[in-house]
Parts: structure tokens; sequence; C-alpha cells
């Protein structure tokens, strides 16, 4: 007698997962991933430095050079960072109102998390995985984990 167990019925459908690893598939994301990064800088009202390191620490010459020329194909680390950058402005204007929403990476927080910090310098200072973090604590606010 066999004691398999299966999973109940469900319609939740798993999305597919990009492979990053695949030259082809950031040739198609990264200049959209880009547009809308310098898109998202621009709304919260991020500094030119700071939105470099929030991309990973790139040099003022290719900063200014991948926003007049976003036709490019960006590494793994970068596609993810705005990924999370992305998914963070999103869940805030889920979250907040459009003034409010822009504003929130500005604001010192009490959460803990933050320790009185702007969510802003708490990634910066702790990159990809701040960026994570923050990313993971506005999806589950609003319900997303």
């Amino acid at each position: 007698m066999s004691l398999a167990y299966s999973y109940p019925k469900s319609r939740f459908e798993p999305a597919v997962l990009i492979d990053l690893n695949s030259r082809a598939e950031r040739e198609r994301l990264s200049r959209s991933a880009l547009m809308g990064f310098f898109k998202l800088a621009a709304a919260w009202s991020v500094r030119d430095d700071d939105a470099r390191e929030l991309l990973g620490g790139l040099s003022s010459s290719s900063y200014y050079d991948w926003k007049k020329n976003p036709d490019r194909v960006l590494e793994v680390d970068r596609i993810t960072r705005i990924s999370y950058l992305l998914g963070i402005y999103k869940a805030l204007h889920i979250l907040y109102g459009d003034k409010l929403a822009d504003e929130w990476v500005h604001l010192p927080n009490t959460n803990p998390i933050f320790a009185g910090r702007t969510p802003l310098a708490y990634m910066l200072a702790g990159g990809l995985i701040a960026m994570q973090t923050v990313r993971k604590l506005l999806d589950a606010r609003r319900g997303g984990l």
C-alpha cells in the first residue's frame, strides 16, 4: 500500500522564473529596467550619487552615459537591484497615496529594521540584502506574503 502524499488542488499557478543568467533575457529586460529605474529615482528625488550607489556603485561617467543611452545589457546583480527597487515602488503606491509613497524612502522610520534611519539610508548602507528586506517588509504589509 502506497502512502504517497499530494498537494491539494489549487488555482494557484506559480510564475515562470526568468533565467537572468541567459544573456537573451538580460538583453530583453535591461533597457526597460534602466528606464524604470531612472523614473523611480526622479519620483523619489534620489540624488545622483545615491542612485549610483543603489545600482551597485556605478561611476559618474557610466551613470550619465546609461541615463542618456539605456540600450545596454545589465549584469544579473544590477537587474536584481532594479527589480527590488521597482517592487518597493509598486508596494508603496499600493499602500499609500502617491505623495507619501514617493516621500517614504526619505522619512525616518521607527521600524526596528531601520533603527530610526530612512529606508533610503538603510538600503544604501545594506545594498542588495537591504533592498530585499525592504521589499519583503512592504509586501508583507500589503498582504503579498
